[in-house]
């Protein structure tokens, strides 16, 4: 069994457990969602326009939304977000564009207070790509899955609703190719559960 496979039954294997014994343990188990958007990291490609401008895609850079699992503790001091987004990024211009595109899967561990919220734990970003032509020249590269860590700290807007910012470490591997790209960066994030 391969490494993505072995991670993301694990995953679903925490969340089916939380969700079976939830009544047993007095566990608060909702859908979770987020959106935000990551920066940083090392630079995949720098456009110049025409008209002046410029625009680049990094390693970390991208949108990216997403929902999961939301699992409290009966004292609502102990939050587990396990999750699963899609995350991208684009330069669109009229002689060519270039987009970035993974699905990180978080399994985050938070501590509770009545304003704010701190955490951090794993992601796994699967199926990183990176593709796109312009001017003749075309991309297609394909990365390996990658695991890295995240640390995070929000603002409790209300009980189920957070406003955060959260900082990103991990390195994508180009395949066959053994060239990697650090993706380090920080981020805002809205997230929440009902």
């Amino acid at each position: 069994m391969n490494r993505t496979n072995i991670l993301v039954s694990g995953a679903c294997g925490i969340v089916l457990f939380f969700s079976a014994t939830s009544s047993v343990l007095a566990l608060d188990t909702k859908f979770a969602y987020r959106l935000g958007y990551d920066t940083g990291g090392d630079t995949f490609i720098a456009a110049s326009f025409s008209g002046g401008g410029t625009d680049k895609i990094k390693a970390n850079q991208g949108f990216f939304f997403g929902g999961g699992a939301s699992i409290v503790n009966d004292a609502k001091d102990i939050e587990t977000e396990i999750t699963l987004s899609y995350k991208v990024d684009e330069i669109v211009a009229s002689n060519g564009d270039f987009s970035w595109t993974r699905w990180p899967v978080e399994a985050l561990l938070f501590y509770r207070w009545p304003t704010v919220r701190l955490g951090g734990g794993l992601t796994y970003h699967l199926n990183p790509h990176f593709e796109g032509s312009a001017l003749g020249i075309s991309v297609d590269s394909s990365f390996k899955n990658a695991l890295g860590f995240v640390l995070q700290a929000d603002w409790r807007l209300a009980e189920r609703v957070n406003l955060g910012l959260r900082y990103t470490t991990l390195d994508y591997e180009l395949e066959g190719s053994g060239v990697k790209f650090n993706s380090d960066g920080f981020g805002i994030v809205l997230s929440g559960s009902f």
